[in-house]
């Protein structure tokens, strides 16, 4: 039995206070982390193609390693729903870098 009447006032109250448990509950943990994930995709991907470069010498080849890289993460991203934010990220950084070689 809830102590409020029923008021305008109180209603609002009521739908403040339930977006705020919403937003506390767990949606800003999942979007904050999707977003670190991401980050850290792009990380490893413009760090594997520096480092790909360096040990085969040519870039097409480091390009070739990155493809089967992402084509790797497609394939066991069904083991955790996290890994298509961390395969988003690595494709970004893959393009992004064959932006930077095309110009």
């Amino acid at each position: 039995m809830s102590t409020l009447q029923r008021t305008r006032l109180a209603d609002f109250q009521l739908k403040v206070g339930r977006q705020l448990h919403d937003g506390f509950a767990g949606s800003w943990w999942r979007r904050s982390s999707g977003l670190i994930i991401v980050l850290a995709g792009f990380f490893v991907g413009s760090n594997f193609t520096v480092h790909l470069e360096n040990i085969t010498g040519a870039r097409t080849f480091s390009a070739l390693f990155a493809l089967l890289g992402c084509e790797f993460l497609a394939l066991i991203r069904h083991h955790s729903p996290w890994l298509n934010y961390f395969r988003l990220g690595f494709v970004y950084a893959i393009i992004l870098e064959a932006f930077k070689v095309g110009s």
